[in-house]
């Protein structure tokens, strides 16, 4: 159970399901978006009404977080650069109501109002990129290691979308904080994520680095709001500023 609701797994017909319960706004949007998706890129809807939400369960057994932890870190970034083409492919069906991205911003606002140095940086950047955006679409708004699972034959399939829309660049960000300190912080690792993702993804390198800036920024001000050290957060952030020559 999560402050915003439950996972339980259950069995439909016989398989294997999750049954999600949300009572988060936000929640609610990205169970819609997963019925929209219909297991393009995502995992299969069995059934949706309101703040719940069935869905098939992953059967694989592989997971991203292991295969970063067993060296295959350049693989794992590019099956959630993939992940993410998928779900940013336009579809006939409407949208359903999404949370302009730059909402998700306002944590960071506030903190870099306070705290300045690196959060100043990271809060002009995201506001210069809010203020232009490019390539807008549907967005999963948390693309991570553990919201990208092993569905088996059906391959590698996103969880958990915040149910937001805008630059796409915003849904490769979050990758480089996850999925541990150890990995996002190794030596190296920031530069070969930059180089697939930025080959991957058909995004300006310049204009990543400005999203991974302006996302490492939202998530150690999220952070500092829940009094947990942002350590890993601040140290991606430093990596693209330094990246960038700020």
């Amino acid at each position: 159970m999560s402050p915003n609701g439950k996972l339980l797994p259950v069995r439909h017909h016989g398989l294997p399901a999750m049954l999600k319960i949300s009572q988060a706004l936000e929640e609610q949007a990205g169970n819609r978006l997963m019925e929209r998706w219909n297991g393009e890129g995502a995992a299969p809807v069995l059934a949706h009404d309101g703040e719940v939400l069935l869905m098939e369960r992953a059967s694989g057994a592989d997971s991203l977080t292991h295969m970063v932890s067993s060296g295959q870190d350049d693989e794992a970034t590019r099956i959630l650069c993939a992940v993410a083409g998928r779900l940013h492919i336009p579809r006939e069906k409407p949208a359903p109501d999404l949370v302009p991205l730059v909402q998700r911003f306002e944590a960071l606002w506030s903190i870099a109002a306070t705290h300045r140095g690196i959060f100043g940086q990271c809060a002009k950047t995201a506001r210069e990129l809010l203020s232009a955006p490019r390539d807008v679409r549907v967005l999963h708004g948390d693309i991570h290691h553990g919201n990208v699972l092993d569905f088996g034959p059906k391959g590698w399939l996103a969880i958990d979308p915040k149910g937001l829309y805008g630059d796409r660049g915003f849904d490769y960000a979050n990758i480089f904080c996850n999925p541990d300190s150890k990995s996002a912080l190794a030596p190296g690792c920031f530069a070969r994520r930059i180089g697939i993702v930025t080959q991957v993804s058909d995004i300006d390198c310049h204009r990543l680095l400005r999203w991974v800036l302006a996302w490492a920024g939202l998530s150690a001000a999220w952070m500092v709001e829940d009094d947990i050290e942002p350590a890993t957060p601040l140290g991606v952030a430093k990596l693209a500023a330094l990246a960038l020559g700020l």
